[in-house]
């Protein structure tokens, strides 16, 4: 019989999280709820495979879904109707230049659903992520306007992904191209795209289990990928190929 759902308390500064067998099958990975999002406390949940995902008004609820949606940098799928964007050159691209913007983009309403789970509670822990070298985005522009991009965390070799939009067609796919390539480029091994949607699977994402996702954590967030590289970038316009 699996352990009721761990909750958080204020009698325990230190919380640990538990293990993940324990998270519920229904909701799929609901593993606990309540504690803080600290750059502590998030760093350790996405090293162990966990992030918060939750409402307004609700507590801080944390989950690690069985299976896990995944992308190998360097091994997208590259569609005809991509290349062809990919070739006319339309967009320019960038890194940490419009953190704040992104995921204000990216907390915006959206075709079938109401609300948002970028609470603002979420919005300042990952701006203070951001600037502790933690949280990147990814900026895809159109005549100086920024019309897609997403976000995540960065820790060893793997890159946590957080939330993408499009305000243009293929303006995110073009994000997830270049970040999967400057990844890449940069010696990370692993894209956490949490969990399985048509628009990831059209670009290549695939679903493993959980601890097998968390075997690959224990071994690739301990390691050093390019730990200036994003700020090294930070100011250049990337080139995206095919």
């Amino acid at each position: 019989m699996k352990n009721p759902l761990y909750s958080f308390s204020d009698e325990n500064p230190c919380p640990r999280f538990p293990e993940l067998d324990n998270a519920l099958a229904d909701p799929n990975g609901l593993l606990a709820i309540g504690g803080d999002l600290s750059e502590k406390t998030l760093l350790d949940a996405y090293a162990k495979g966990i992030f918060p995902w939750y409402e307004t008004g609700q507590p801080i609820l944390w989950w690690s879904p069985d299976p896990r949606c995944i992308l190998l940098p360097g091994k997208m799928k590259i569609s005809r109707s991509l290349r062809k964007t990919l070739r006319k050159g339309h967009f320019t691209v960038t890194l940490d230049q419009a953190f704040s913007q992104v995921i204000n983009r990216c907390a915006g309403p959206r075709k079938q659903q109401s609300g948002t789970w970028i609470t603002a509670d979420i919005f300042r822990a990952f701006l203070h992520m951001h600037r502790q070298g933690h949280a990147h985005s990814v900026e895809v522009w159109h005549q100086d306007t920024l019309v897609g991009g997403l976000y995540g965390l960065a820790i060893g070799k793997v890159f946590f992904g957080e939330s993408m939009f499009s305000g243009m067609t293929d303006a995110s796919k073009v994000a997830m191209v270049t970040l999967s390539q400057v990844l890449s480029d940069w010696g990370y091994e692993l894209i956490d795209c949490q969990v399985h949607n048509p628009h990831l699977e059209s670009l290549g994402a695939s679903c493993i289990g959980r601890q097998q996702f968390r075997t690959y954590l224990d071994r690739l967030c301990v390691q050093k990928a390019s730990p200036v590289a994003w700020q090294q970038h930070a100011n250049t316009a990337l080139q995206c190929h095919e």
